[in-house]
Formats: structure tokens, C-alpha cells, sequence
């Protein structure tokens, strides 16, 4: 669709250096473009505003999300300059500032996965959870209890507020704090199901997920993984998650969650691990 919209706008062969998708959150549109094009990057968003008739804002991403809080900078291109929006999905309402607290609307098929899989009764510990979008959709769906844990502020305040606006068959307790030290102080042993929705640094934080586990649990453990063909990146995530696990653990799955660039993807591992 991005192409489409800036036909008559760039070259045929600067159409074809403009990423093939942009991100839709609400009424915000986020857009990456290339840095041959970056001086062209204000008549894209006026352009792209005037074709999407359910946006107000086009804004251009001009770092990655990086830091403990996982945000990035962002630059207004066309429309309203305000970042926070209400964003719909799985029957579910949230309230979310893309500026402020990381949001990927591209793990939707994901967090339906979840919630599916999830039972009745389960304590669920999502150790980077965000604005709250998996352990609100599951609650959704299940009569689970989910820690929301995360490190940044305004993604505990908007996951809080979250909670409220949604009816839920089961509850969510949004945590403001790092996963590694609320474990240790208050979730030893707790969980029966663990999201560990960090890929750059799961294995940073296996060995705290391990101990907020209960002795026989599920470990949901994401991680980017280089392959040259898609069909290996299941195989690789695998070996690698039992290379570095320090107990016992079966595979129950592995899949790719979304290609990240060329040849290196986001994965997710499911393990059932026994204490």
C-alpha cells in the first residue's frame, strides 16, 4: 500500500527503496524510510496522511527501539502532533503512546497464539509486558492471573490503565519495576507459564525466568536468530535455547514470529522445563 500511495510521487526505483509496509497503531502511522529518500520523508507522510483516511498522524522513526525502556525517537511528517492513541484488537481496547512505551502491532497472530494456549488457572509471568497487550488479551480470553512486569514507567501506568478499560475473565497486575529484581523479591516459584518478550536479551534473563517458575512450567523464551533459509530458523532457535537452559527442558515448539530483516528473524521457543 505504501508504494501504491507514492505512485506519482517517487521514481519507479525510489518506490522500490521504500519498505513495502508501514505500521498502523489507532489513528498513528509510524514510517521507516531509507536514508536516500530521508530528504523526501515530509511529502511521504503528507502523502500517506491524505490516502489513509482513518489516520491523524504520520510520524518517521529515525532511531530503532533501543534502552531499557525500549522506545524510540520519533519525527511528526504530517498531521497532529500527539503520539498517544487507543488501539483495538482481539476484542480487547488499549490505550498506547508510541513515543513513550514500546508497541509492535505486527505481534497480533502471536498474541492470540498465547491466549489460546493459556489455561484456566494459570499464573502467568510476562517479564517485559509492555503497555500490557499479551497478558490482557489472555486474561481476556481465560481465567489466568498475569504479573505485568516492565521496567518503564509510563508502559506500567498505560498496562494500569489498560486493565480498567477492559472487561476480563481472569486478572492482570501491572508491575513497575526490572523483571530480574521483582522475581527475586516476590516471584519465586510462582509462575506456571513464563513470556520472555525480550529477544535481544532472553539469555540475559533465563536464569530469572527459571526461578519464577514453578517446578514443572512453560518457559515462552523469543530470540532473534540468523538463517539462510526460514525453514532452519525453528531448528536453530531450538539448539539454541537447550544451549544455554541450565535444567532439564522439552521443546514443545519453536516457530518464526516475524522476519526482522534479511536473513535474521524474531523466533520463539516453548519449553517445558521440570525443576
Amino acid at each position: 500500500m505504501l508504494k501504491q500511495a507514492v505512485d506519482g510521487i517517487l521514481t519507479e526505483a525510489e518506490a522500490e527503496e521504500l519498505y513495502g509496509a508501514f505500521d498502523q497503531i489507532g489513528n498513528i502511522i509510524i514510517l521507516r524510510v531509507p536514508d536516500s529518500l530521508l530528504s523526501k520523508r515530509k511529502i511521504i507522510g503528507e502523502v500517506l496522511l491524505d490516502k489513509v483516511k482513518t489516520a491523524k498522524s504520520v510520524y518517521y522513526q529515525s532511531s530503532p527501539v533501543e534502552g531499557d525502556y525500549r522506545i524510540r525517537k520519533l519525527e511528526l511528517l504530517a498531521g497532529d502532533d500527539k503520539t498517544e492513541t487507543e488501539y483495538k484488537e482481539h476484542g480487547c481496547r488499549f490505550k498506547v503512546d508510541v513515543e513513550k512505551a514500546f508497541f509492535s502491532p505486527r505481534l497480533s497472530t502471536e498474541r492470540e497464539r498465547i491466549a489460546e494456549i493459556v489455561e484456566d488457572g494459570e499464573t502467568i509471568i510476562n517479564m517485559f509486558g509492555g503497555v500490557g497487550m499479551f497478558s490482557i488479551v489472555a486474561a481476556k480470553k481465560k481465567k489466568c492471573h498475569v504479573y505485568n512486569i516492565d521496567i518503564n514507567p509510563d508502559a506500567a501506568r498505560l498496562c494500569s490503565e489498560n486493565i480498567l478499560l477492559n472487561k476480563l475473565k481472569g486478572t492482570v497486575e501491572s508491575i513497575e519495576g526490572d523483571a530480574s529484581r521483582v522475581i527475586e523479591e516476590k516471584l519465586h516459584d510462582v509462575g506456571d507459564r513464563i513470556l520472555m518478550l525480550l529477544p535481544e536479551r532472553s539469555d540475559e534473563f533465563l536464569e530469572s525466568a527459571i526461578k519464577a517458575a514453578k517446578k514443572k512450567a512453560v518457559i515462552h523464551y523469543y530470540c532473534h536468530t540468523h538463517a539462510e533459509k526460514k525453514d532452519q530458523v525453528s531448528s536453530l532457535a531450538s539448539q539454541h535455547f537447550l544451549s544455554v537452559v541450565s535444567i532439564k527442558s522439552e521443546i514443545l515448539g519453536a516457530k518464526i514470529v516475524r522476519p526482522v530483516g534479511p536473513r535474521f528473524y524474531q523466533a520463539v521457543v516453548d519449553a517445558a522445563i521440570s525443576k
